[in-house]
């Protein structure tokens, strides 16, 4: 059983930046194309990038130009960096494969945008 932690959630203004982490219980994670996903309150759970054990990455539209995932194998660790971050990005954060197994939710990470 993996387990996914995610952690550098938090209150931030309009424009501001923040850096989300999962990281990875088990070494396997480096061969798994990992995904964050975010579900902002009363909406589905939605996939905003996902990356490959190569580093090839993918965006949601929605936060193509603002947001980048990268992973360091080595640490076990996928991250997030958000910047340019705007109030429609609030939502709790979630990293999993990119074919999410439902075990592997972890508790995640909020983010809230606000003024």
């Amino acid at each position: 059983q993996v387990q996914l932690v995610e952690s550098g959630g938090g209150l931030v203004q309009p424009g501001g930046s923040l850096r989300l982490s999962c990281a990875a219980s088990a070494s396997i994670f480096r061969f798994w194309t990992m995904g964050w996903y975010r579900q902002a309150p009363g909406k589905q759970r939605e996939l905003v990038a996902a990356i490959t054990p190569g580093g090839s990455t993918n965006y949601a539209d929605s936060v193509k130009g603002r947001f980048t995932i990268s992973r360091d194998n080595a640490k076990k660790t996928v991250y997030l960096q958000m910047n340019s971050l705007k109030p429609e990005d609030t939502a709790d954060y979630y990293c999993n494969k990119d074919h999410p197994i439902s075990d592997y939710w972890g508790q995640g990470t909020q983010v809230t945008v606000s003024s």
